[in-house]
């Protein structure tokens, strides 16, 4: 009986401490997302102002603006190909090329482009310096002279960039999703930063939500916020995720991730670590991780940053299966980098990446889902068998939903006072609707999302998951488009 009781003691203390234990990892990690919100305000309201119309004009007729070879992916993107690649070729911007490669699509996507650009075929003229899949055919286009288009075999999105940045002949290199919008100024205001800091490797920009937006023409010019539980709770995400998360990195030192549907490089630096990752399905942060690698270990100074101004647009999964194959990718991808370069982890010798950007991805992102998990299971499991009294149960669960809650809240505040993309009150309205029941079901499935990672990653398994679109408004295939009197890029 007296060992009965010394258990049942010894069980309830532990769970009170497991449980205690996890209230205080996440009190922690959302107050360094606070911490990152207190240094990104600053920061935004400095780039709103800067960024105004009369400082972009001055840069466009400025003969210093880099010029930008764009590097676009594609593989199976039919539906929104010629919307996206209309909205880059008509970017207001001096000088640039667009290089789309076609990595072994199945759809109609080369014979879109191949209608709405009369694209012929053409002799490669390409130093080849990556390894990569087999290129079959390169081709120019007869109506856009800042077009080339390369068709190869299936390699993956890293390999596809990887064909695009050998043949890229600009010094600097945008990535783009080719189920991006970009708008009219966003490769103008991406690239202002080189023109005022040489020290600048890579920079970042915003991506924003596209779904239930009007486009036309390839330029969204309304935002809306799409009235969809799914859609809607992700347009939340990403205001919450550029808007400060991405932006506090920047005092810190320590920015990991460049998106790979908009980021703006040196060229040369990319060569000098070979380009992207093959071995990755998200080869965006592993590239970043590696190129900041490779500054500490050069001794360079030049530095990695996000600014919150150049606006893209992307199309978010609509469906759960979809959103699930997306996430696990995602965190798949991250517990591949972690462990490939898992030597920076709290290493001295990589300064502000190594003390606390990839401490942070490790503790705050990568094991997130698991103590999740095991605060959820603990909590409701303890609660219904007695071990944890009701009113802790409770003061677990709203300090966790408040907390997560009033950070959401100040990303739209902070997108209402500065940018203001969402005109009408009801658009507002569901951001904060949203922001309040994303805890509710969203964030307990994206949980088990990630979890399952940790079991793909150890079978080794590298696949993508296919990612249908909606695409931007109907997937009719447009007319050829002709191209304005531009010169092309010299």
């Amino acid at each position: 009986m007296a060992a009965t009781v010394l258990v049942g003691s010894w069980l309830v203390t532990a769970v009170h401490a497991a449980d205690l234990g996890i209230l205080w990892y996440m009190l922690l990690v959302n107050s360094f997302f606070a911490l990152l919100l207190v240094l990104a305000a600053p920061q935004l309201f400095a780039h709103w102002r800067f960024g105004s119309e009369d400082v972009l004009a001055r840069s466009l007729t400025s003969s210093a603006v880099p010029r930008v070879s764009i590097l676009v992916p594609a593989h199976n993107e039919a539906v929104t190909i010629v919307d996206s690649l209309r909205a880059l070729l008509t970017l207001q911007y001096p000088y640039f090329e667009v290089i789309l490669v076609n990595d072994g699509s199945k759809d109609d996507t080369m014979a879109r482009l191949v209608a709405a650009y009369d694209l012929y075929e053409v002799p490669p003229a390409v130093m080849r310096r990556l390894r990569t899949e087999r290129v079959k055919a390169y081709y120019r286009s007869r109506t856009w002279t800042k077009l080339l288009v390369v068709d190869k075999h299936n390699g993956g999105k890293a390999d596809a960039l990887n064909v695009a940045l050998d043949a890229a002949r600009f010094p600097y290199v945008l990535a783009c999703d080719a189920d991006t919008l970009i708008e009219p100024d966003a490769l103008l205001r991406l690239a202002r930063p080189f023109l005022f800091d040489q020290k600048i490797a890579a920079v970042g920009g915003t991506i924003r939500v596209v779904n239930s937006c009007t486009v036309q023409e390839g330029r969204v010019v309304e935002a809306r916020v799409d009235s969809r539980w799914l859609a809607g709770i992700q347009t939340v995400e990403y205001l919450r995720a550029f808007l400060f998360g991405r932006l506090g990195w920047n005092l810190l030192g320590g920015n990991l991730i460049v998106s790979g549907a908009f980021g703006l490089f040196r060229r040369d630096y990319l060569t000098e670590i070979l380009g992207y990752a093959t071995s990755t399905v998200t080869e965006d942060f592993e590239l970043i991780v590696r190129l900041q690698r490779h500054l500490k270990e050069q001794g360079a100074t030049a530095k990695v940053v996000f600014i919150p101004d150049p606006v893209a647009w992307t199309e978010v999964p609509t469906s759960v299966a979809v959103l699930g194959r997306q996430r696990e990718r995602w965190h798949r991808g991250l517990i591949s980098t972690m462990v490939a370069h898992r030597g920076v982890i709290l290493n001295p010798s990589y300064g502000a990446t190594g003390l606390i950007a990839m401490p942070y991805f490790l503790f705050a992102e990568l094991l997130a889902p698991v103590v999740e998990a095991a605060g959820l299971v603990i909590t409701v499991v303890c609660t219904l068998t007695g071990l944890l009294s009701t009113r802790f149960a409770m003061a677990f669960f709203a300090a966790a939903y408040l907390f997560g809650t009033l950070l959401s809240l100040a990303a739209i505040l902070m997108e209402e006072v500065s940018f203001n993309r969402y005109r009408r009150p009801r658009d507002t309205v569901r951001l904060v609707w949203f922001a309040f029941i994303e805890p509710f079901g969203y964030r307990q499935v994206t949980v088990w999302f990630r979890l399952k990672a940790f079991w793909r990653y150890f079978r080794g398994d590298h696949s993508w998951g296919r990612m249908k679109r909606e695409g931007f408004g109907g997937g009719a295939t447009p007319p050829a488009i002709a191209a304005p009197g531009v010169p092309p890029a010299p």
